[in-house]
């Protein structure tokens, strides 16, 4: 379970988790979250969004966009197409975390992105080891859902209520039968799909 291991070695520091959503899905944006959390008053729960249920994460995002500072930050499709999923991801961090009420002395990131930002301190698996970021992985998932939730009304042959946008059979079916649409991100190659132009 994550826990406040790292954040510890900060001391004095105002620290901010970030973790992002929707990297690898073949539509939909890529959303960043910014956490502070107040480390006199944990969580109970808080852990890596992938390993919570669904009902879970509902609960836990309400409790932490009660009781923490947070933010998000949202790059569209189009924008992924023009500077590439990487550099849109890093893109959305950056926001998420400018958009904080409270400028952060040190950002704890998951994965192993490299940022110009000095405060920035990648960590591989954070969302298994950083209380922070964990809260940041929560926030993301369920922020980015809950778009795919409302853009699955507008476009319901892609079930993207239920795959997130995700390469799923199901998906990769609908768009072989009815084409892109304009949330699909056009740079990303799936061979099937290819394989049948």
């Amino acid at each position: 379970m994550p826990d406040l291991e790292i954040e510890n070695r900060y001391k004095d520091n105002i620290i901010a988790g970030v973790d992002e959503a929707g990297r690898g899905p073949l539509a939909g944006p890529v959303v960043a979250a910014a956490v502070i959390v107040d480390q006199k008053n944990i969580i109970d729960g808080i852990n890596d969004s992938k390993k919570l249920s669904k009902k879970r994460r509902e609960y836990l995002y309400d409790q932490i966009t009660s009781g923490y500072l947070w933010s998000v930050g949202i790059i569209e499709v189009d924008e992924i197409d023009r500077i590439n999923i990487l550099e849109a991801t890093k893109k959305a961090c950056v926001l998420a975390v400018k958009s904080l009420d409270i400028s952060p002395s040190i950002v704890l990131i998951d994965g192993n992105m490299c940022f110009a930002d000095k405060r920035f301190c990648s960590i591989i698996k954070g969302d298994d080891k950083s209380i922070s970021i964990a809260a940041a992985s929560i926030i993301a998932k369920v922020t980015r859902d809950r778009i795919m939730q409302e853009l699955s009304k507008e476009c319901p042959d892609y079930k993207w209520d239920r795959n997130s946008g995700y390469g799923t059979k199901e998906h990769i079916n609908a768009i072989l039968q009815n084409g892109y649409t304009s949330y699909h991100r056009k740079t990303f190659k799936v061979k099937k799909l290819i394989t049948r132009k």
